[in-house]
């Protein structure tokens, strides 16, 4: 039998095969560089550390100036007089150490004494007079009248103008000789009056000075309160027949209830601090019948050089203040809970 042909070998065919493979593999090389090239490389911890330092030095180069006021005008001087408060100073000669004594004098001093009566006196008149005539001028200014933009304007003016302001105006319009309010009296027949210069005057006429400017900011708060009152609330009322009386018993206030809360506590900040009112225009007098808190505070301080006194009588109103704030707040808080009580208890059964 015939051998069979040796099959002929193509190195050509090897050449070409590596040449394939070379290109192939050199292919594979090219698409891994660009793979390499597309890939971010990223900095290393080191750079990144600094970036985000320098990020931060940055912003607090930009927020320091806050931060130094902040420091410098309340939590500075409040530290500084909570010390104070314990001692005996003058702010001339060297202080000495006299713990509670300053607060024990506060208890048995009879002009501090008289400066919060006053205070009591303010706040209690001022406070529920400025909210329900705020209450009463935003239910007539929430009507469709003519001319309802001008008359909100002219009441809310006076609130804008400084107390400093009012005070100057008002000593000059109530003076008992040469004022205008003395001459129109005359001129209906009425007997001329001391206003601030009487004892039994002088702090009702500061009420109703601030009254005067106080007013504008109720309104307007209580306007804008009474223009996010669902009007399909009020309609479904009307139809149901609720008059004017229950409408606004029953569906107006309680939908001002938070605005009217929030009122009640800002006007009784407010005057539990008048000051600049009162320094204008009697300076604490007459017999000392308009002496409030902060007017005491000041006067011990620097009219008297007895700033440890003066720190602990501001500290005795910081206190108020803050029972003023935290009072309501334990209120809201112990209801919730009872209310969060009750609902338990009615699941379980």
């Amino acid at each position: 039998m015939p051998r069979l042909p040796t099959p002929l070998t193509l190195p050509e065919r090897k050449h070409n095969d590596r040449a394939d493979n070379g290109h192939a593999d050199r292919g594979d090389d090219t698409t891994s560089d660009a793979a390499s090239s597309r890939t971010v490389k990223r900095p290393p911890p080191s750079s990144w550390r600094r970036r985000l330092r320098g990020e931060q030095v940055t912003a607090w180069m930009f927020v320091s100036p806050s931060v130094l006021i902040i420091l410098g005008l309340s939590v500075v001087p409040v530290v500084w007089s909570l010390l104070l408060s314990f001692r005996a100073d003058d702010l001339v000669t060297p202080s000495r150490w006299v713990g509670l004594g300053n607060y024990r004098a506060l208890v048995q001093d009879p002009h501090f004494g008289q400066a919060v009566r006053n205070t009591v006196l303010y706040t209690a008149l001022y406070v529920p007079l400025s909210i329900g005539l705020g209450l009463a001028l935003a239910l007539v200014l929430n009507r469709r009248i003519r001319l309802v933009g001008l008359y909100r304007t002219l009441i809310f003016v006076p609130f804008v103008i400084s107390a400093t302001a009012q005070g100057v105006l008002f000593s000059f319009v109530l003076d008992p000789e040469f004022g205008v309010a003395n001459s129109v009296l005359h001129k209906l027949g009425v007997s001329a009056q001391g206003f601030l210069t009487d004892p039994g005057q002088a702090l009702p006429v500061l009420v109703a000075i601030s009254l005067w400017s106080g007013t504008g900011f109720c309104v307007v708060v209580t306007l804008a309160a009474l223009q996010d009152v669902p009007p399909s609330l009020i309609e479904a009322a009307r139809l149901d027949g609720a008059g004017r009386w229950h409408l606004l018993r029953h569906v107006v206030l309680p939908a001002l209830t938070p605005v009217l809360t929030f009122l009640l506590l800002w006007q009784t900040i407010n005057a539990l601090q008048v000051f600049d009112l009162v320094y204008v225009t009697t300076k604490g007098g007459p017999l000392g019948s308009t002496t409030v808190i902060v007017y005491f505070i000041w006067e011990q301080a620097f009219k008297n050089f007895t700033a440890g006194y003066g720190a602990a009588a501001a500290y005795a109103l910081a206190t108020a203040l803050l029972l003023v704030f935290a009072v309501p707040r334990l209120v809201r808080a112990v209801r919730g809970r009872s209310r969060e009580t009750h609902r338990l208890e009615g699941d379980a059964r």
